[in-house]
């Protein structure tokens, strides 16, 4: 059974930091890249930071020089450290493979319940 939980959100005041994480169930291990998503509301999910099994990490421009995306393998988990937040970066941030995860038994992209991140003084 497919499973992806996210972790590690909260309120934080602008400059300040999250560390979020993700346990699976093995997709994002057996996937050639991972990502970390958010998603803010009526608009889809925007890809923030990947990594792929050789470890090359790729951001999008918002985020480049303030987070961090990186995975253990031994323990299947996948985290991204965030600093000096910003009020943008507010949100719901999900983990998932690059692309995301087509789950072909209920014909839908697979999502797990994501974590909210809120940058706010």
């Amino acid at each position: 059974q497919v499973h992806l939980v996210e972790s590690g959100g909260g309120l934080v005041q602008p400059g300040g930091s999250l560390r979020l994480s993700c346990a699976s169930s093995g997709i994002i291990y057996a996937a050639n890249a991972a990502a970390w998503y958010r998603q803010t509301p009526g608009h889809e999910h925007e890809l923030v930071a990947t990594i792929t099994s050789g470890f090359n990490t790729r951001y999008a421009d918002s985020v480049k020089g303030r987070f961090t995306i990186s995975r253990d393998k031994a323990s299947n988990t996948l985290y991204l450290q965030m600093n000096s937040l910003k009020p943008e970066d507010t949100g719901i941030y999900y983990c998932n493979t690059d692309p995301p995860y087509y789950d072909h038994f209920q014909a839908r992209t697979f999502w797990g319940r994501g974590t909210q991140v809120t940058v706010s003084s």
